[in-house]
This record gives structure tokens, sequence and C-alpha cells, in this order.
């Protein structure tokens, strides 16, 4: 069983930071690329960031560059998505996904976690 989980998310006020947490279980992590998406209400899902198997290569989208890091921890079986200045239009839910070793800033992604709320409000 392939098992994605996201953790760390809440409510923060906006100019906060959060740290996500993606744990990965029933296989290898470090054969696989993660991706970050998220979904804004009354909106769509979108991709955010994403980080390659080795983490060597990591991509973000505009809205997020100078405010977001991925990173990841192979051992722990974890990818982190820290955060900052974060303003009221990141709120939404929040997933990660996997596939092999690459990449990309598209939803071409095999494995996906539940998501998790993200709400930043005053």
């Amino acid at each position: 069983q392939l098992k994605l989980v996201e953790s760390g998310g809440g409510l923060v006020q906006p100019g906060g930071s959060l740290r996500l947490s993606c744990v990965a279980s029933g296989f290898a992590l470090n054969n696989f690329g993660i991706g970050w998406f998220r979904r804004p209400p009354g909106s769509v899902r979108e991709a955010v960031s994403c980080i390659s198997n080795s983490g060597r290569d990591t991509n973000y989208v505009d809205s997020v560059k100078g405010r977001f890091t991925v990173t990841r921890d192979n051992a722990k079986g974890t990818v982190y998505l820290q955060m900052e200045n974060l303003k009221p239009e990141d709120t939404g839910v929040y997933y990660c996904a996997a596939r092999f070793v690459t990449c990309v800033l598209s939803n071409e992604y095999d494995y996906w976690g539940p998501g998790i709320q993200v709400t930043v409000s005053s």
C-alpha cells in the first residue's frame, strides 16, 4: 500500500508561517519526486511547488516564489513545505503527491495524500 499523509496545517495570521509535512509509507521515498498542490476555496487544484527525488531540483509557481521552500529528508520518508509571509490568498486545502524521480509543476503525479487545510486570516 502506497500512502502519503500531510500534516502541519491550521489557522495562521497574515504574515505568519507554517511548515507542512508529507510523510510517505509503503514505498521508498528516495525514488520519487514530490509535488505540493493546493485548492483554494471555490476554485480548482493548482500546483505550488515540487522537489526531485534527490532534492537537487526544486520549482515554485510565481505566486509563492521567495516565500515557500520545499525540502526533503529521505531517511525520514518526509518532504516539507515551509511557508513564510502567508497571505489570505494562500488559503486552501494543501496536498502532496508522488511521481517517479522528477519534479514537475503539473498534475502528472501517481500517488496523492488526502489534503490538509491551511487558513490564513486575520
